[in-house]
This record gives C-alpha cells, structure tokens and sequence, in this order.
C-alpha cells in the first residue's frame, strides 16, 4: 500500500489553492471564473464524501418498492421505476414511493444545492 493522497484529498488541495492563493489575487471576470471552479470542486468533493452511500440506499430503496432481484443495477432499477410510472402501474399513493422520490431528492440536493432553503425545511421535516 502507498501513501499517495486520496482523490478527495487532491480535490481539496486545488480548492484550497484556488480560495486561498489565485482568488484574492483575481478581479473581475478571472474572479468571477475561480468561483465557479470553487463551487465545482465543492459539489465533487460532496460526491466524493456522500454519493456512494446515497446511491446504496437509494438502490436498496428500489430494490424493496419494485421487489427486484437484489443484484439488479441502479440504472436499471430507475428505469424499470419510470416504465412503471410511465403506465400507471405505480403513482404517488403506491406504498413507499412518495418516501423514496423525497428520499432520494434529498440526497441529491445534498449533494448539488446543500445551501438551498427547501433543503434545510425538508431535511426538518423528516427530523
């Protein structure tokens, strides 16, 4: 085993070059652009630290609504999910799946928009 740093480890140290050295030596549309570049390595860095978790629940969520063999991929999951809702075979008063499309645009939005006011009513609610 090697001690070379791990993928979130260098996102970190770009990000921390770009907030801490190249921005505030930056003015307009540069300024501009490191922010964004900021906010990106932020969003990776999340998706790093939580995706892997929120795509297993996710996955085991699917597994159990659309009683699905327990190897079946989250690809194939989802899309058998929209097949179903595409036919009114399944809608919103189809036991656990308003929970599940909450559930899962929770995870997301902690993800891309952590900062998003819905987010932090919506994660209250389910307390």
């Amino acid at each position: 085993m090697h001690d070379a740093p791990s993928t979130k480890e260098l996102v970190e140290a770009v990000k921390r070059f770009i907030d801490d050295t190249a921005s505030p030596q930056l003015t307009g549309h540069a300024a501009f652009h490191a922010r964004v570049a900021s906010n990106v390595l932020s969003t990776l860095i999340r998706e790093l630290e939580q995706r892997p978790e929120a795509e297993s629940a996710e996955r085991a969520r699917l597994v159990a609504l659309l009683g699905a063999a327990p190897d079946t991929s989250l690809e194939d999951l989802n899309r058998d999910l929209c097949k179903r809702i595409q036919s009114g075979e399944m809608d919103l008063s189809s036991d656990g799946l308003l929970d599940h499309l909450k559930t899962t645009t929770i995870a997301q939005l902690s993800i891309d928009q952590p900062r998003y006011s819905g987010l932090a009513l919506a994660l209250q609610a389910r307390g």
